[in-house]
């Protein structure tokens, strides 16, 4: 098999180094040019197109955002967006997901190295994800699929389960008029959930989301779909009950877990190792709702790479709840989804844009 070719567009020097040094330790990754700006980019590829691109999104002479467009615009090309841990870079890297890129990865002002050492698998799996996705097929919500093929990595972290947060057994639940709808989402989710939020009611059950984003991406993220739905949507605090009309965003590095006094259900916020390899993890909020809420909720595995959810939708599958999956068709990346149908944990197959009739028809239904 012939390798990624990768191309890294930072004006950053460390950063740059950075990153290569970190895809370098995959046998099937080629960092095979790297650039301080777009200008000197498009220059490269004039000579030899790259299957993924890393960027920063802001640099002298064009911005990432500008050369994003262009990519798309001219020869569609899976891109990965590296943006720093700010509120305005937040916002711009949500503009960057809106115009097509597939992935963020985030960048710290200082100790950059030693960053990218600590997210080595993270950037490698996102870069094999992005090259396996169709972006020539992009229509309004740039509709990406995701190839299922293996490949060797070295020295992988440990993958570990939602059993490092909470432990699978069933709590003993009744039935309350309070309902929960539970939603996990990956890659392409920002674009999907937008879709699906803004298409609600007020009236509809609590709803709980993982979309995978590093810290302080989250918080801009729900303010920007809080503006354009109906119903609130915000960032999850620890305590923040679960109410309709209302819809929580877990925050970015840290677990979101759903539990319940009395009738009511509200949300732990809480630390702990990523699960998955993602934090927060669906699986992690999956599992819980299958816990805590016996039959009282739906759940909804939407776009994204990898497999985060999967065994979580299986547990709720089992316990009664009905469980949705985005179809094909319609998923930027068809991992996550894929995976829970593969595992036999899906009741229903649709395309996102009858995720929120689903929704209204399960409000409407209990």
């Amino acid at each position: 098999m012939s390798k990624i070719k990768v191309m890294v567009v930072d004006d950053s020097a460390l950063v740059r180094q950075s990153i290569k040094d970190m895809l370098s330790h995959d046998a099937a990754i080629d960092v095979y040019a790297t650039a301080q700006d777009p200008i000197f980019a498009m220059e490269r590829m004039n000579k030899e197109w790259p299957d993924v691109i890393v960027l920063d999104v802001e640099m002298p002479r064009m911005d990432g955002i500008t050369f994003l467009k262009k990519i798309m615009a001219e020869q569609p090309t899976p891109v990965i967006i590296c943006s720093t841990l700010t509120e305005k870079g937040a916002k711009i890297t949500l503009d960057a997901l809106s115009s097509g890129a597939v992935d963020i990865v985030t960048k710290p002002k200082i100790g950059t190295r030693n960053f990218f050492q600590e997210e080595r698998d993270t950037l490698i799996q996102s870069v094999k994800a992005a090259a396996r996705a169709n972006v020539k097929k992009a229509k309004a919500i740039g509709v990406m699929i995701e190839e299922k093929k293996g490949s060797a990595e070295l020295d992988p972290q440990p993958k570990l389960t939602a059993d490092v947060i909470l432990s699978s057994s069933i709590a003993n639940v009744q039935d309350t008029t309070d309902k929960v709808v539970a939603i996990g989402t990956s890659a392409g989710g920002t674009q999907a959930l937008e879709v699906v939020l803004t298409a609600l009611p007020l009236e509809v059950p609590g709803i709980v989301i993982v979309q995978h984003m590093p810290e302080k991406f989250t918080t801009a993220f729900a303010n920007r779909l809080n503006e354009l739905s109906r119903i609130e949507v915000r960032e999850a605090k620890h305590g923040d009950r679960v109410r309709t009309g209302l819809a929580l965003i877990a925050p970015g590095n840290k677990h979101m877990l759903l539990k319940r006094s009395g009738a009511q259900y509200f949300v732990e916020v809480v630390d702990g190792p990523l699960v998955s390899r993602h934090r927060p993890s669906v699986d992690v909020l999956f599992r819980s709702v299958a816990k805590f809420t016996g039959t009282n909720a739906l759940g909804i595995i939407m776009t994204g790479m990898g497999d985060d959810g999967a065994a979580g939708m299986l547990e709720m599958h089992q316990t009664g709840i009905f469980t949705v999956a985005q179809n094909e068709e319609t998923c930027v990346v068809y991992g996550m989804p894929y995976e829970a149908v593969k595992r036999g944990a899906v009741d229903k197959i649709v395309p996102l844009q009858s995720i929120a009739q689903e929704i209204i028809k399960y409000y409407k239904n209990v």
